[in-house]
């Protein structure tokens, strides 16, 4: 069994971690149910998200069940929960129990400043890299859309999080699931737009 935790605060970017939920969910759902994904936020009630979805959290940083995975999205708010120590203090010591830590956009500002990016190779938002990378003790990957660095993977901004999701979850239960997974979720993207020629049948 594994145990999704999935961080979320105000002003949270919502496919950093709806994304990734999407496929921690469809993964349990194709092992039988056999794993648990749940919303942590440092106080009950509403989350509202940067672009207005506002989610209700499982539990708050007292109440959650031991985790397995963390994962930490990135959003607008990340600029504001930086300077939250009671937010770097909890992301710091999860981290340390968990197995894996994850971070999706500008999720990484927060890993740097609680300290599991500190010293790792990282992915974060494309508009985001000059300045993570100046803030030091880190080496921002600018050309991989998720980045491993032992026990911690970050990606990219929005989408790619569930790029690293799926990642995560083959390294967790098998490459022939995490196909099963993508199968599942319809993850192929062809994105209309991306050359000239129309995508749409």
């Amino acid at each position: 069994m594994t145990t999704y935790g999935l961080l979320v605060f105000d002003g949270a970017e919502e496919l950093d971690f709806v994304g990734p939920w999407e496929v921690f969910t469809a993964s349990s759902m194709l092992r039988e149910h056999a794993d648990t994904a749940v919303l942590v936020a440092e106080r009950p009630g509403p989350v509202r998200c940067n672009k207005g979805m506002r989610v209700l959290p499982d539990h708050t940083f007292g109440d959650h069940p031991p985790l397995d995975v963390l994962l930490v999205p990135g959003g607008n708010g990340t600029r504001r929960e930086v300077a939250n120590t009671r937010l770097t203090d909890w992301i710091r010591g999860t981290a340390d129990r968990a197995a894996w830590t994850t971070g999706v956009c500008t999720g990484a500002l927060l890993l740097h400043e609680a300290g599991p990016a500190r010293g790792r190779r990282v992915a974060t938002h494309h508009q985001f890299e000059d300045a993570l990378q100046d803030r030091g003790e880190v080496t921002v990957v600018r050309d991989a859309r998720y980045v491993v660095d032992g026990d911690l993977v970050t990606s990219q901004g929005v989408s790619a999080g569930i790029d690293m999701a799926l990642w995560l979850v083959g390294r967790l239960h098998g490459r022939d699931h995490a196909r099963a997974v993508r199968r599942y979720i319809q993850y192929e993207p062809a994105p209309p737009y991306l050359a000239d020629e129309p995508g749409a049948a």
